[in-house]
């Protein structure tokens, strides 16, 4: 008979404290540099009080570590509310709150530009960025079904609609619109411009 592997509450707990603090480190590091390609793993060591290696066997990579953190900032930035404006009984109210959702996750943690920043130098990371950022389009997807009706007639303009749309809401678009404008004139022209691409598409009533 095999020995039975041992599981030990305390070092389970031990250990998944460790990763917040080295995640929380990570995060400030982030938030505080001007630039996200000096990032490192014995960096965000040192700022957690653990080693290297600490840090390696947690994430196994600057990836992991960079994917890790992202993913605590769509927590702590409350993702979990996009499920609410996704199931709104009006699909363009939802919309709308979809926009606002990310007009202000965009806008409220400088490590999150960062991480984008890193993505631009990082390949790897970069793919795992893009297929966290496809959620918001199957997100946005959904949303112009709906408001058509489930009418599939002009499916390649729901297409195009989509895909604006998820360029319109992406952190490249909202940091380049930022500059000079409150995050509340930003949002209101990302609305018309959404609201645009659904009138383009005939999916607006």
């Amino acid at each position: 008979m095999p020995p039975r592997s041992y599981v030990s509450p305390l070092r389970d707990s031990v250990a998944a404290e460790k990763r917040a603090r080295v995640v929380a480190a990570a995060g400030r590091l982030l938030g505080e540099q001007a630039d996200a390609a000096s990032f490192s793993l014995e960096a965000v060591a040192k700022a957690a009080g653990v080693t290297r290696l600490t840090v390696y066997n947690q994430f196994g990579s600057r990836r992991g570590l960079l994917e890790a953190v992202f993913d605590e900032r769509a927590r702590l930035g409350g993702f979990a509310r996009l499920a609410e404006a996704a199931a709104m009984a009006d699909p363009r109210v939802g919309l709308d709150r979809v926009i606002e959702f990310f007009c202000e996750f965009w806008d409220a943690d400088p490590a999150v530009g960062r991480l984008h920043a890193a993505a631009a130098v990082d390949p790897e990371f970069a793919l795992a960025m893009a297929e966290r950022n496809e959620q918001r389009r199957k997100l946005l997807a959904a949303l112009v079904a709906r408001i058509g009706g489930g009418d599939r007639r002009n499916a390649p303009g729901r297409r195009d609609a989509v895909d604006m749309m998820f360029a319109l809401t992406s952190h490249a678009m909202f940091a380049m619109m930022a500059p000079g404008r409150s995050r509340d004139a930003v949002c209101a022209l990302l609305k018309a411009a959404c609201a645009a691409a659904l009138e383009r598409a005939g999916t607006a009533s």
